[in-house]
């Protein structure tokens, strides 16, 4: 590689990861609980593990959406979630079914639909450091800032590894020169965590971009395939009394036998309209476990209307989500993760380090080669330097 190509992209490494390392520092600081979110929710006795063993019955979820009802009766109900990991309901409300906020979460026994816990709704530790990882409680735009740092730091990654090789091109792999200063063994553990972790950052930093894009896509999802959906009911009058809500789940497992329910919208949110539920059924197995088929079933009517697969976009953001946070593998794979997390804040952290202390460094150092009495960045073959 010539020297200019190389001063270059070094340029463009060190700029776009000091324009993003401290938002960067941030995210993996929230990040790492944010992988024991489940656990650590338990913990702070801000929801309950359901009983380990229970006598299933059959459950009527028209009756967890009522008894939810009773406890705030001037609400109204937006959504029925099934959990994944346990065996667990969520009624969800709002102000009105319309409502972006929710106003209550509710969570039930999905065995013996036995209540269990009042979820708290914008409270609680885990739910404070979601909201600062997710959009800094900026709303939308905090949220847009964050996958704009994310994309700056995928140029950081991109332009690190491009260094890198011509970098390491007199250095054995893992060379850690600690007999040099303590600036040098600094810039060789910084360039062994990062390109150990390049993968894995690589892939994190992608589904974090596309998650900060969720509310844009189901907003253009609502306006776009849904509305098509809707379309049919536009101008008909909202009917008086809607059908229980077991009679759409019946309807929506018969049209996808071979899947089970995610969870239901309820009439009058975004994405069911005035006049229907919204299932959503997902796969059983490890790979079609967390793709969506949303099923529109007529509230008064309780029968089938329409059926169509999720678009590219949403597949994608609806599998980045658990690749992201790495709560699709259990417990091992959330040790990886988080470990792989700290190692991340290592690198951002030596990162800085060197920068400073090449502050104090002369401009003429910048393009030196290491020969064992100039301390450089730069440790290039002369063929490289042509």
């Amino acid at each position: 590689m010539k020297i200019e190509s190389f001063r270059r992209w070094y340029l463009v490494h060190k700029w776009t990861s000091l324009l993003c390392t401290v938002f960067l520092m941030l995210l993996c600081l929230t990040g790492l609980p944010l992988v024991f979110r489940d656990e650590l929710a338990v913990w702070l006795d801000e929801t309950v593990e359901p009983p380990e063993q229970a006598v299933p019955v059959p459950v009527n979820l028209q009756e967890l959406v009522n008894d939810a009802q009773t406890r705030l009766p001037h609400d109204q109900v937006k959504f029925l979630i099934l959990d994944d990991e346990h065996p667990a309901w969520f009624v969800t409300l709002g102000e009105s079914a319309a409502s972006v906020d929710n106003s209550g979460s509710y969570m039930y026994d999905s065995r013996t639909g036995a209540f269990l816990h009042d979820v708290p709704i914008n409270g609680g530790v885990t739910n404070v450091i979601f909201k600062l990882h997710v959009d800094l409680f900026a709303g939308l735009p905090g949220t847009l800032f964050l996958g704009a740092m994310g994309m700056t730091f995928l140029a950081s990654v991109v332009s690190g590894v491009i260094v890198y090789g011509p970098f390491m091109r007199k250095l054995p792999f893992g060379a850690i020169r600690r007999e040099r200063s303590a600036r040098i063994a600094w810039l060789d553990l910084h360039n062994l965590l990062g390109i150990v972790t390049v993968l894995w950052v690589f892939v994190v930093g992608i589904t974090g971009v596309v998650n900060t894009l969720d509310r844009p896509l189901l907003a253009y999802w609502q306006m776009t395939e849904i509305a098509g959906m809707l379309a049919p009911w536009k101008d008909k009058a909202v009917p008086a009394t809607f059908r229980p809500v077991d009679e759409a789940v019946r309807a929506a497992k018969a049209a996808a036998p071979d899947m089970i329910v995610r969870f239901i919208a309820f009439p009058g949110t975004p994405f069911a309209g005035l006049h229907h539920y919204m299932v959503f059924m997902r796969g059983q197995t490890p790979l079609t476990s967390r793709l969506l088929t949303p099923v529109l079933i007529d509230a008064e009517t309780g029968q089938l209307t329409d059926s169509r697969p999720l678009p590219w976009y949403l597949t994608a953001l609806v599998l980045s989500q658990p690749l992201h946070f790495g709560d699709y593998g259990g417990m091992p794979l959330k040790i990886i993760w988080a470990l792989l997390d700290a190692v991340t804040i290592i690198v951002l952290v030596s990162g800085l380090y060197l920068w400073w202390q090449k502050r104090k460094n002369s401009a003429e150092n910048l393009l030196m080669q290491t020969d064992g009495t100039a301390e450089s960045d730069f440790p290039l073959e002369p063929s490289a330097r042509s």
